[in-house]
């Protein structure tokens, strides 16, 4: 991993603040010149570092709630993914076109899961309906799943979602 200087976390750091301001205003807070804000920008765009894309408040969009589901795969399956990955991606490439809602998955390990996936549902009748397709679409895979419902109707919220912590502890960090 390249080493970055505090000048690039520090840019990095605001444009997850407000990515919207101008390299002159990022300069400004900085301490750094135009010219080398412009220069770091592209340089992190490149290099994947940032994307810029809005973090929606779902309730207010309509959604009800969000859904973290673990999955452990039987230990045949893990062997099919082995042999046949190019065929299980692809499924999972067309799964997950199907299922837009679906806003990240991954493997990992924990609770006794090797996979999660996080979605989001206008009602719970959605979040039925996507367990019932990842069961018959991957229930030949799957030794079982859990799930964690969030309320956007909760009471209690210690944080919104956002990445403004993050972007300050980014800054902690290095």
């Amino acid at each position: 991993m390249k080493r970055r200087s505090k000048a690039e976390l520090r840019l990095v750091s605001e444009l997850i603040k407000n990515c919207r301001r101008s390299d002159r205003e990022l300069a400004r807070i900085i301490g750094v010149s135009q010219p080398t804000v412009t220069r770091s920008r592209l340089s992190v765009e490149r290099e994947g570092l940032v994307d810029y894309t809005a973090v929606p408040n779902f309730g207010k969009l309509g959604f009800e709630i969000m859904v973290f589901s673990f999955y452990s795969w039987r230990p045949e399956a893990n062997e099919k993914l082995v042999k046949n990955s190019d065929t299980i991606m692809r499924k999972l490439s067309e799964f997950l076109k199907d299922h837009k809602n679906i806003i990240f998955t991954s493997n990992g390990q924990g609770l006794g899961m090797e996979r999660m996936m996080i979605s989001v549902h206008k009602s719970y009748g959605s979040y039925v309906k996507l367990m019932r397709d990842v069961r018959q679409e991957w229930g030949e895979y799957l030794s079982s799943t859990n799930s964690f419902i969030i309320s956007f109707k909760g009471d209690i919220v210690g944080r919104e979602l956002s990445f403004r912590h993050f972007a300050d502890f980014l800054l902690t960090e290095h």
